[in-house]
């Protein structure tokens, strides 16, 4: 199995960063976690608040840890609300089950990590994360 690189895990936070300030977006934070759910990268923009971490940190880790993108993560919180809540346990109130958090897969498919951006809207976070792990030449899944 293949693995986000550092090379790889900086050029997506640089794209994500880029997109969020074409798109004149909120400061933005990002993080690159690897398959197993630990950070490789982080980075805050100037003026984002200091507890974007820990929600990047969890769209991102909600994300690989799940095997599910923020999107399908939050459908599942809004169809089942316990099954959520006992996740959160399981992972120590570590999920963030909202759109942000992005699945990144090699070229055979493989989960190979996830990104979490936060700090604007969901979707415009969910814009970021895509277009970063697009410019790494990987495959994002929202």
């Amino acid at each position: 199995m293949s693995e986000i690189s550092i090379t790889k895990a900086r050029t997506i936070i640089r794209k994500a960063l880029a997109t969020g300030r074409e798109l004149e977006l909120k400061p933005l934070s990002v993080v690159v976690l690897d398959a197993g759910g630990h950070v490789k990268a982080f980075e805050r923009e100037d003026g984002a608040s200091p507890g974007r971490f820990g929600i990047a940190h969890g769209k991102a880790y909600g994300s690989v840890m799940l095997g599910m993108a923020g999107k399908a993560q939050m459908a599942r919180a809004e169809a089942q609300p316990f099954f959520m809540a006992a996740i959160n346990g399981v992972y120590g109130g570590q999920v963030v089950p909202v759109p942000g958090g992005v699945l990144v897969r090699d070229k055979k498919g493989a989960v190979i990590g996830a990104v979490g951006v936060t700090g604007d809207t969901s979707d415009n976070d969910v814009i970021a994360a895509m277009a970063g792990i697009e410019a790494a030449g990987l495959t994002g899944e929202a």
